[in-house]
């Protein structure tokens, strides 16, 4: 994770800057597929699974812009959620599972560490960011009275207080960050450790393609596993929203049946493949660079 190819971990504050600088860099390129994701989970488009088609329709009937609605505030939320995610599961893996001899962990604590960084995670900066996210989106076909991300707040604010404001949907995108974070941080995590046991130097373990195609991998293992968590979530978040997470899950099941949960998993495939890719290729050379520059 933030570790070099020998496990050596990076300075809390290093790890902090180059989390959030991968954070943002991978949000701001793979902006368009979640757009498309969450309009397909919020609407349908007909059935249409092709992602670049759904992301081509709005560009044709909307405008360029309107795939880029909402990517502020993702940006900005993939920055905060991303430092935290890399410092708080370093801290949680070294503190809680790692043997103190070896400086590793086995896939099992990997992933439950990456779970308990999940909680951590949604707690502080996912569900707030993906809430407004969620409404900016649905907004922009539906009501067009959001100005911006923080027009959006102080207007659900009004009419819904804090909690359901910021905090609407934050079950269900805690259980998609456990899984999320389980999944992606301690799969890349348990991959990372298999190369270096089977005696991989800095230079493989390190390469920006190796990295590149360890979290394209646990990318698509993590999408699998959690992508009900994700429709159901969006479904809570969107903004005319006013019921709660069981009323959603009755929404889904009426609309598409079992197979609903899974709606948009093409759309967001598309955008955690090359997303876990960009990610950790994204970290491991921002700490590189950091590392040459500070020392």
């Amino acid at each position: 994770m933030v570790a070099d190819a020998d496990g050596k971990k990076a300075p809390p504050l290093m790890a902090l800057a180059a989390g959030g600088i991968a954070g943002g860099v991978e949000a701001a390129c793979t902006y368009p597929f979640e757009f498309a994701k969450t309009r397909v989970q919020l609407y349908g488009h007909e059935g249409v699974r092709n992602p670049f088609y759904v992301v081509a329709k709005v560009a044709r009937e909307e405008g360029l812009r309107a795939l880029y609605k909402g990517c502020s505030t993702m940006v900005v939320g993939s920055v905060g959620k991303d430092a935290v995610r890399f410092v708080a599961f370093d801290s949680i893996r070294t503190h809680l599972f790692e043997d103190q001899t070896t400086h590793r962990s086995t896939t099992a604590q990997s992933i439950g560490a990456g779970m308990l960084t999940g909680v951590v995670a949604s707690t502080t900066i996912v569900t707030p960011s993906e809430r407004v996210k969620t409404a900016l989106i649905d907004d922009a076909r539906t009501g067009h009275r959001f100005r911006g991300p923080f027009h959006c707040v102080a207007l659900l604010y009004r009419e819904q207080g804090l909690r359901r404001a910021l905090y609407r949907g934050y079950v269900t995108t805690t259980l998609k960050q456990v899984g999320t974070t389980g999944f992606r941080l301690g799969s890349y995590a348990a991959l990372k450790d298999w190369e270096r046991a089977r005696g991989w130097g800095a230079a493989a373990v390190d390469h920006p393609a190796t990295s590149f195609a360890n979290g394209a991998l646990a990318g698509t293992l993590t999408t699998l596993a959690t992508q009900p968590f994700d429709t159901v979530k969006t479904k809570a978040q969107q903004a005319r929203a006013t019921g709660g997470t069981l009323e959603c899950v009755r929404a889904v099941l009426a609309e598409d049946g079992v197979r609903g949960f899974w709606r948009g998993t093409v759309m967001r495939l598309g955008r955690t493949v090359m997303a876990g890719g960009i990610l950790f290729t994204a970290n491991e050379q921002a700490l590189q660079l950091l590392k040459a520059v500070f020392g």
